[in-house]
């Protein structure tokens, strides 16, 4: 779903290392990644916070529209920020798992 609605790529995945099976996703040609991780021997049930965030800034208008679409169409549900911060200029999504991704109109300034 992640691929699907950010425009990832699988760079990697791996079975069973000690005792972990995991799949990295991330964009070509960008110097990060995501890695979603599955414990085998010990699972636990996800325990996401409302403050558990992927955030990511999309300065155009077009494309920021776009991407919260594509978040819909993909599965994830618009929620509403706990901090209120990212509701000024942003959409917040849950995926099934109640993990967010917060869509941000803007360039982030570091």
């Amino acid at each position: 779903m992640y691929i699907e609605a950010l425009g990832f790529v699988e760079a990697g995945r791996f079975e069973d290392h000690a005792g972990f099976d995991g799949i990295i996703l991330g964009r070509p040609h960008e110097n990060w990644h995501v890695e979603f991780t599955y414990c085998r021997r010990h699972p636990i049930a996800p325990t996401p916070t409302p403050e558990d965030l992927l955030v990511f800034y999309v300065p155009a208008g077009d494309d920021w529209l776009r991407t919260c679409t594509a978040l819909l169409r993909a599965g994830f549900e618009e929620v509403t920020a706990f901090n209120p911060y990212w509701q000024v200029s942003g959409r917040s999504f849950a995926d099934p798992d109640g993990y967010r991704v917060v869509i941000q109109k803007g360039s982030w300034i570091g």
